[in-house]
């Protein structure tokens, strides 16, 4: 049953995802590939509007992903499977805090997870960037450990998507460098990427 499935799938996600939202995003690529829910370019955009909406990206995440398959009842469903692990755990730690807070293997446990959580993070960061800034398709094989990259239909001529470089680029520059616009709140760049994105959409770029 799909509301089963759901509930199950990010359950496993909101069990595992040890490091914020996008420790989510690894999860959710492989869920995409194993259930067919969603392609990456699926999962770009609706990181995009998690991105933009307030929340918790991680929850977002679910709710959007749920309500893409299964409407509003999939929706409920996958965001309590998300947050159902979280619950349970913090309910656990809540009572043995203080027995465990000085504990030497749990303080172990958590400089282990540190890194890993941070691998995680940026190999789906690198799935991001290829996705948007380059024609690189990236595909998980069903057997091996590694991602594997191969060029969009364009080859070596279209490696660049020039448009997303170009945007990225502008948008470094206003937040970072530009003095009139690096204090503006981020909700109006991303306002005015969404604009973007629709203008170029419509121009066909």
């Amino acid at each position: 049953m799909i509301y089963l499935r759901l509930f199950w799938e990010f359950f496993k996600t909101g069990l595992f995802a040890i490091g914020g939202g996008m420790a989510t995003l690894p999860f959710l690529h492989d869920m995409g590939e194993a259930t067919g829910w969603f392609t990456q370019t699926q999962l770009m955009n609706m990181l995009a509007v998690s991105e933009s909406t307030p929340g918790p990206i991680g929850i977002n995440m679910a709710t959007y992903v749920g309500f893409t398959i299964a409407g509003v009842p999939g929706a409920v469903i996958a965001t309590l499977g998300e947050v159902t692990p979280s619950i349970i755990v913090i309910l656990i730690i809540a009572a043995l805090l203080r027995n465990f807070r000085e504990n030497r293997y749990v303080d172990r446990t958590f400089y282990g997870l540190r890194p890993a959580s941070t691998g995680l993070i940026g190999a789906a960061c690198v799935s991001v960037v290829f996705e948007v800034l380059t024609n690189i398709v990236v595909t998980s094989p069903e057997t091996g450990l590694f991602n594997q990259f191969q060029l969009g239909d364009g080859g070596l001529a279209g490696l660049i998507s020039w448009p997303g470089l170009i945007l990225a680029a502008v948008l470094l520059a206003l937040t970072n460098w530009v003095k009139p616009t690096k204090n503006l709140h981020p909700i109006v760049f991303i306002a005015a990427s969404a604009v973007v994105g629709v203008v170029f959409r419509f121009a066909g770029v």
